[in-house]
């Protein structure tokens, strides 16, 4: 039973926007769907780290959902910059229930048990916390890690960060979503978001004992990361 992840899938089958005109993206779903077949297992589980698809409409939404929903494995969905369809965990749920699909789950002010450890995270905010509107979010998905990290603590789990956002880039760092993570001695922390040349320029290794790794589908070649089996 291994857990995988990755994020940036940015799907449009629903013809809202490709990335196919993106230097590497060519042929990208193909590519997704060859290596996860490869490597997922139906026992498994994959966590998905935001911008899972270019849908606004619901018409637009169905077919990358479908596509997700005939991989193999559970799927455990965070939101992403770029999620516009993203709305209430009742509503989607409903929706899910509705087209009858039954191995997507969104994760949103909880976590996700797997065997004796917990997927908790949350799509998180940019670094640069230039305005008070932008401090706003990052105070409020700070929030909503650690009603993650919390159910993880009620649960007896150990608990895996995974998060939209990078905690790290560069010269700096989202304090408050570090200061949750060496709080609840989170000892790993997947991210996504950065792309092209962003990716040679993230952080990847330890900090104040977090194992931190970048999983953004491109910067990975669109296989899967595993977590751990």
């Amino acid at each position: 039973m291994a857990v995988y992840t990755i994020g940036d899938l940015h799907l449009s089958l629903g013809g809202n926007k490709s990335m196919e005109s993106f230097a590497g993206w060519q042929d990208y779903v193909s590519r997704i769907e060859r290596n996860w077949r490869a490597t997922v297992a139906p026992e498994d589980t994959v966590v998905l780290l935001g911008d899972t698809s270019w849908a606004v409409k619901p018409q637009e939404l169905e077919p990358d959902l479908r596509f997700i929903e005939s991989l193999p494995g559970q799927k455990v969905l965070i939101k992403g910059n770029h999620d516009y369809w993203w709305s209430t965990r009742s509503k989607m749920e409903a929706m899910f229930a509705e087209l009858g699909f039954t191995s997507i789950h969104i994760m949103h002010n909880s976590c996700y048990p797997i065997g004796d450890m917990a997927v908790c995270g949350t799509r998180g905010w940019m670094i640069e916390e230039q305005t008070p509107h932008d401090r706003k979010l990052s105070n409020r998905e700070a929030g909503r890690l650690e009603a993650s990290l919390q159910e993880a603590v009620r649960l007896g789990k150990r608990p895996v960060a995974f998060l939209h956002y990078p905690p790290i880039f560069l010269e700096q760092m989202s304090g408050n979503i570090i200061d949750l993570l060496i709080k609840y001695k989170v000892q790993r922390c997947y991210y996504a978001h950065l792309h092209a040349t962003a990716c040679q320029m993230a952080f990847r290794g330890e900090y104040m004992g977090i194992n931190f790794q970048l999983v953004s589908a491109d910067c990975l070649n669109f296989a899967l990361k595993l977590v751990e089996c």
